[in-house]
């Protein structure tokens, strides 16, 4: 259920409320999709935290939308949140917001480990230094699961 086309008109409705897509997710059942939007404030300094009021504000309008437009059904469930402490890397333009922070990600060969983002070079790469590695280039399309690294 998930496609690319879908992606867009989610990320257009969000780019007009001035919100970044950070993550969609398409979960439930055939009957009854589980939309799961995780929003975020473009970059900015000082970093601007999502509220719950930014929370609702987009729900009523991506409501208003999938109750026009049906892409989904009319029985789906709508989940909006914040991305949180361990925000997902889904697109390239995370990996370039992100050059210099850890994640934590699953690599071939390697399974799950903490890196640096050291760059991105161009639409389909980043480039990664795993802890005690030397850096190394990654097709986005093969990483399957990255996140920012929490810092407890």
């Amino acid at each position: 259920m998930l496609s690319e086309r879908l992606v867009d008109a989610v990320r257009a409705r969000l780019d007009a409320l001035g919100l970044d897509l950070a993550d969609l997710r398409i979960g439930g059942t055939p009957n009854r999709p589980l939309v799961q939007v995780r929003i975020d404030w473009p970059p900015s300094d000082p970093p601007r935290r999502v509220t719950v009021d930014d929370c609702a504000v987009a729900s009523r309008a991506l409501e208003a939308w999938l109750d026009q437009e049906h892409p989904l059904g009319a029985r789906y469930v709508l989940e909006v949140s914040s991305p949180g402490m361990d925000r997902p890397l889904r697109w390239h333009r995370h990996w370039v917001r992100f050059v210099g922070q850890d994640v934590s990600v699953k690599l071939e060969g390697l399974g799950r480990v903490r890196a640096r983002i050291v760059a991105v070079p161009d639409a389909e790469t980043v480039t990664l230094q795993p802890q005690g590695r030397e850096p190394v280039d990654y097709r986005l399309a093969e990483i399957r699961d990255a996140r920012l690294a929490v810092e407890w």
